[in-house]
């Protein structure tokens, strides 16, 4: 039995073959593909909702049947396994489809989101070597025909755009058509795609903390064990409906959510909106027993529920980063904890912890195979426990090494394999159990709302503008999105600093993601700097606070 891929990828850096021995053997990891797992639990569940949305469901049979005619068609156009496409797609049923069609064609999506524009679907077709663009024709506020078609023109190893829903427009395949096709000739073509439970299942993507999104190779043995600990974690049965307004594409949501629920028999909401009057329809009509939310929909909601317009009785829990005290005791549902990274170790709050627990930590590790160390910055030495430390983490689903970046690698792994985080937290050892909370960064990011954002990144592109001479981007607090950006500015000599909405304008021009913008600007003389000579953001966060602080009692009146 080899635990090796058949294949590799250039660029990927593997599990050793003696870790992977070692986790199957003590039954954690399986010889499976997502594919695979997908099919189990389609043949065990086969009549149950495997996605229901407004207006519509389809059975886990159904489902199944058109993956296999979708997986068959993408063959069809020449595209081969191991090839990378380019996903930039909402959730929508015709997401979930593209997804496992891809796993069971051995066919490498790259999650990107809807949101991205040029310079991230630029640089990550590039880097990867995509050969399609998945896009939506029925978007209502941007034209993915033309961008597709925009970055085609741009990215010589981009021979196709595929259109998952919509009338797609010329040179644009439609996967709607593959629906029409034969099952029994797709399972034919199937047949001879190799499942290897050790290669790349999807390129995920970081958080972007070095000015771009590194590339997160996730396999399927793994990716497939993450999502099945998960749910087992959890308690969730196939009794459950997931809503989870976060896009399918985050690890979150695939490796916490819709991933775990469709290879264990559950049933997924499927919705690209997430208004208050989506949520109001989602949750009447179609009561969710489960939900995850970022903050600012959880505040949504809980306006929803204060007015009477949104029912909850069959919610058994609301799960996010940082909202369970909120979510228990002012809109009466369960509320828990979870944190994840997308390089692997994911920890939840669950039913029976204390309350301490649920509201103050972020729990446990969800697989008993997971190993955790906190360890003073920059050194490889532990702290104490009650200490606080930089969260280091090793185990089955934890990643060995970014795609294609080996300076990167050098720094981010102890010499021993553990992924360092860049997370601050304090262990707290309750009862004999080890419980984590989360403490801060080390990284230099903003989290808006579950999106961390690269400050580099924004930092570069707004310094494009002739208005600035010096800037830093911080986090400033948001009762809803967590955080949210401000820019801290230093003008040109004879300059009038742009306000956010024409600094807006010039970085939609320059391809950054709407998410990225700054919300605020804030001139300044000149940045603050450390003894050292650094620049000293923290000076810069506690100005910002300050200043909201003050600013409270004026927007009250």
């Amino acid at each position: 039995m080899s635990f090796e891929p058949e294949e590799p990828i250039e660029g990927v850096v593997y599990p050793d073959a003696a870790d992977l021995k070692r986790w199957t053997e003590a039954g954690a990891l399986t010889l499976e593909t997502l594919a695979d797992g997908f099919r189990a639990a389609a043949a065990r569940h086969a009549t149950r909702d495997a996605v229901i949305w407004q207006g519509g469901r389809m059975s886990y049979a159904d489902l199944d049947a058109a993956t296999d005619k979708v997986a068959a068609g993408l063959l069809s156009l020449g595209l081969k396994p191991r090839d990378r496409v380019v996903f930039q797609l909402t959730n929508t049923p015709e997401a979930l489809i593209a997804f496992l069609a891809c796993w069971k064609a051995a066919i490498i999506p790259i999650c990107t989101l809807a949101a991205h524009r040029e310079a991230e679907i630029g640089f990550l077709a590039r880097f990867a070597g995509a050969r399609a663009h998945f896009i939506e024709s029925d978007a209502e506020k941007f034209d993915f025909n033309a961008f597709a078609h925009k970055m085609q023109g741009e990215i010589d190893s981009l021979q196709m755009i595929v259109s998952t829903r919509g009338e797609a427009g010329e040179g644009v395949v439609d996967m709607q058509e593959f629906l029409a096709g034969d099952l029994a000739e797709a399972l034919r073509v199937l047949a001879d795609v190799p499942q290897d439970p050790w290669q790349v299942a999807a390129f995920q993507l970081s958080g972007g903390t070095t000015g771009v999104p590194k590339i997160i190779p996730r396999m399927h043995s793994e990716y497939l064990y993450n999502m099945r600990a998960v749910m087992a974690f959890k308690g969730w049965t196939a009794e459950d409906r997931l809503f989870v307004p976060m896009p399918f594409a985050h690890n979150l949501n695939m490796g916490c959510g819709w991933g775990p629920f469709l290879m264990s028999g559950g049933t997924v909401i499927a919705t690209p909106r997430v208004d208050q009057q989506a949520m109001r329809e989602i949750h009447n009509a179609l009561s969710p027993t489960v939900m995850g939310a970022a903050k600012p929909i959880v505040m949504r909601m809980k306006a929803e529920i204060a007015e009477g317009r949104i029912t909850t009785g069959n919610l058994r829990e609301i799960f996010s980063t940082d909202a369970a005290e909120i979510v228990s005791t002012e809109m009466k549902v369960p509320g828990h904890h979870i944190f994840g990274m997308t390089e692997g170790t994911i920890m939840f709050t669950r039913a029976g912890d204390s309350e301490f627990v649920r509201f103050q930590t972020c729990g446990t590790p969800v697989s008993e195979f997971d190993q955790v160390r906190l360890l003073a910055p920059g050194t490889e030495d532990e702290v104490e426990t009650g200490q606080i430390g930089e969260l280091a983490v090793f185990g089955p689903y934890t990643i060995r090494g970014y795609y294609n970046a080996p300076d990167r690698n050098a720094e981010t792994f102890t010499r021993d394999g553990f992924y360092r985080s860049g997370d601050l937290m304090k262990a707290h050892r309750i009862d004999g159990v080890t419980y984590y909370s989360f403490e801060g960064r080390i990284k230099d990011v903003v989290d808006r709302a579950g999106e961390k954002v690269n400050c580099e990144e924004v930092e570069r592109a707004v310094m494009a503008h002739p208005a600035f001479t010096d800037v830093a981007v911080v986090g400033m607090p948001s009762p809803t999105h967590g955080e949210r950006i401000c820019l801290y500015a230093v003008a040109a000599p004879n300059s009038a600093l742009p306000d956010v909405r024409e600094l807006g304008a010039f970085l939609k021009q320059a391809g950054l993601a709407v998410f990225k913008w700054p919300e605020r600007i804030e001139p300044i003389d000149a940045l603050p700097l450390t003894k050292v000579g650094k620049l000293d953001k923290a000076v810069l966060r506690q100005r910002i606070a300050e200043t909201l602080k003050a600013e409270e009692p004026a927007a009250t009146h």
